[in-house]
């Protein structure tokens, strides 16, 4: 998540932007401690496989960025092509890839269309970006069609607007809106359009800050990060009945940019995601639905980060080693980890693996860093 291309690619538009833009900071600073000896050797997932979007560039920045699997193996993304215009893209379980624009997305460098989260039926969230930089959340059937929406209350200058980030099997979805002020507001937009607004007590009301809707359950509860005024982060999940349960990692820093920042639930309630500490280092954290919060570190990681999670708790994300690479994970609910690289991940600091979606197989999806700074996208089996 790798220098300027990760802060480019990895948007707060999606569940996995916080965690990606705050280990950018980090893989600068650990490149030059370079701490310590030879990176981890893994292997990859088992059935490892590589893919590339049709249209996706080949030089640095550019590339195939696979974000999300759903039960029967579909996986969305979103690839940049050679003039660093993004567009959305699903790959079938036999591996045909289907590219696709939302309506009115821009066509310059760092605009386009961003998938996020894809659910059972084959239907994905996600945001775009229009000519003018203002964002548009918007919604794909697995037919193909595409329904742009806006939130009433969003900004309507560049980088304000609408992002949207969840969707579950029946279709809502769960994201958040960018004011006039560049403040962020939750907001949760029914199956038949309908989207109601929502802040987390103690939310901050000035520049990005305040409240982030990033993932959404079957039940429709929903997690997501709030931002105080001070801009430290808080992780809460909001029922569909609308009531907010806020909480906080013990041990987590209260300086800015730091704090809990969740990114996905599973259908048990149980949420996933980091947290940063004094020095503003990730770790990976897990709360069950009871409020029971268990923390972990991938073993002699200067950095761990928890992205994703299936519905038996196998948790998957990656982690730094003390070269500055990153590598994928997968932990059981137990606590088991199995450790992987992708084949052709570059090896030097701010490349390597990165996994972002899980499913119940379970099969793992993400995207690699050559050393070229070019993104691959995979899949493989734990």
């Amino acid at each position: 998540m790798q220098g300027k291309s990760q802060s480019r690619t990895m948007r707060r538009h999606h569940v996995r932007v916080r965690q990606a833009s705050t280990l950018t900071t980090f893989l600068g600073l650990i490149a030059l401690l370079m701490l310590a000896t030879a990176a981890f050797a893994q292997a990859p997932p088992a059935g490892f496989i590589e893919f590339e979007a049709p249209d996706a560039g080949t030089a640095t920045n550019q590339g195939t960025l696979a974000l999300s699997i759903n039960s029967t193996g579909v996986v969305d993304g979103y690839y940049y092509d050679s003039n660093l215009v993004a567009h959305g893209f699903v790959r079938s379980t036999s591996g045909t890839i289907t590219e696709y624009d939302a309506p009115n997305a821009g066509t310059s460098a760092n605009q386009g269309t961003f998938a996020g989260q894809i659910n059972t039926a084959g239907a994905i969230a996600g945001n775009s970006i229009d000519g003018t930089g203002v964002h548009h959340g918007y919604t794909r059937t697995a037919a193909g069609a595409i329904a742009q929406f806006d939130v009433a209350e969003a900004g309507t200058l560049k980088d304000q607007g609408t992002e949207c980030c969840g969707l579950n099997t029946g279709g809502t979805a769960a994201g958040y809106y960018i004011d006039s002020s560049y403040a962020r507001h939750g907001f949760v937009r029914s199956p038949s359009g309908v989207i109601t607004t929502y802040d987390v007590a103690g939310a901050g009301t000035g520049l990005n800050q305040g409240t982030e809707g990033l993932s959404i359950n079957d039940s429709g509860t929903v997690a997501g990060v709030y931002v105080d005024s001070k801009g430290v982060n808080h992780g809460y999940t909001r029922t569909s009945s609308g009531t907010i349960t806020t909480f906080d990692v013990a041990g987590t820093g209260t300086g800015s940019g730091q704090g809990t920042a969740p990114t996905l639930i599973n259908n048990s309630g149980t949420v996933v995601g980091s947290y940063f500490d004094s020095r503003g280092f990730s770790h990976g954290f897990v709360r069950s639905s009871s409020g029971t919060i268990t923390t972990f570190n991938v073993s002699g990681a200067l950095l761990t980060s928890g992205v994703s999670i299936n519905n038996s708790n196998i948790v998957t994300g990656y982690y730094s080693d003390t070269k500055a690479n990153l590598h994928g994970f997968a932990r059981t609910a137990a606590g088991a980890f199995t450790l992987f690289s992708a084949p052709g991940a570059g090896t030097g600091p701010g490349t390597g693996t990165l996994a972002f979606g899980i499913n119940g197989t379970p099969k793992v999806v993400g995207y690699f860093i050559t050393s070229k700074g070019v993104y691959e996208g995979y899949i493989g089996s734990r």
